[in-house]
């Protein structure tokens, strides 16, 4: 049986690397990776992929789009969309999706091999919904963080420290994740100007914003003078603040009570349209 955990960087998809190799081995276990651009994949976080695959003693294997020059903005330049017609992230069909399935199809079989996940005990929608996914292609999938018995609760005990992103960011998302809310934004205004500017020549190109309220765009460039705002008044940039608190602050500094703010949500890195 060929054990291929969906291994993304984060912490969760590490504990489950050392779960499965824990119940099952390593002979058979791969650690598959999308090895995403260093501008926007922080280099702690590459780090982290490499001392946990190390412990274990396996190989990072990648699934990778073909041309690794490429960023999430620069995919959805290039497809003139930010999403597909089933409102699936340009960026993740195109860095993750697309790479991940064509590895399944070359080097992997349905009849001998289980799909691993990082999704827990609070997900469980999220479960079902790939359960269904990856079971009406024929694939079957497994959930470690979800088994009664379990080893490993963090990788500290390891002495292996996860990302340092994790001190301001809940996931291990691309930074300027297109899927991510306006709390993740802010921080991406704050700390990466790069980035943000990238983002919003990509939304010059495309002629569509990347957030919406509702059915009316909000383009980064009419966020910019409340983010500003934001800043001087010491509004701190991080996801570890909880989003009602956080925006219960910035309400005091900006106008935002008729916006919908999204709440920024772990990317899907695996998953078929």
């Amino acid at each position: 049986m060929k054990h291929i955990v969906c291994y993304s960087g984060g912490h969760s998809s590490a504990l489950v690397a050392l779960e499965v190799a824990h119940r099952f081995g390593t002979k058979h276990l791969v650690l598959l990776n999308h090895d995403m651009h260093f501008s926007v994949e922080h280099a702690d976080i590459k780090r982290f992929k490499r001392d946990v695959a190390e412990h274990l003693g396996v190989p990072l294997t990648f699934a990778s789009r073909r041309n690794a020059t490429q960023d999430q903005f620069d995919v959805c330049v290039e497809s003139d969309a930010f999403k597909v017609n089933n409102g699936q992230e340009i960026c993740t069909a195109r860095l993750k999706t697309e790479p991940f399935m064509e590895w399944l199809a070359s080097n992997a079989s349905q009849d001998d091999s289980t799909i691993y996940y990082g999704f827990d005990a609070t997900e469980p929608s999220r479960i079902q919904r790939r359960i269904g996914i990856m079971g009406t292609l024929g694939w079957k999938t497994d959930y470690p963080r979800i088994w009664e018995e379990r080893k490993y609760e963090n990788t500290e005990a390891l002495g292996i420290p996860r990302p340092c992103t994790y001190s301001v960011f809940k996931h291990g998302n691309c930074i300027g994740c297109l899927k991510a809310g306006w709390q993740h934004w802010y921080i991406v205004y704050c700390t990466r100007p790069d980035i943000w500017l990238k983002a919003m020549w990509a939304e010059d190109e495309i002629g569509h914003a990347i957030h919406w309220d509702g059915d009316k765009p909000v383009y980064l460039e009419d966020m910019e003078p409340r983010f500003a705002a934001m800043k001087a008044a010491g509004i701190p940039a991080t996801e570890r603040i909880p989003h009602q608190r956080f925006w219960a602050q910035a309400r005091r500094i900006i106008p935002i009570s008729d916006m919908q703010i999204r709440i920024s949500l772990p990317c899907d890195c695996h998953e078929p349209s």
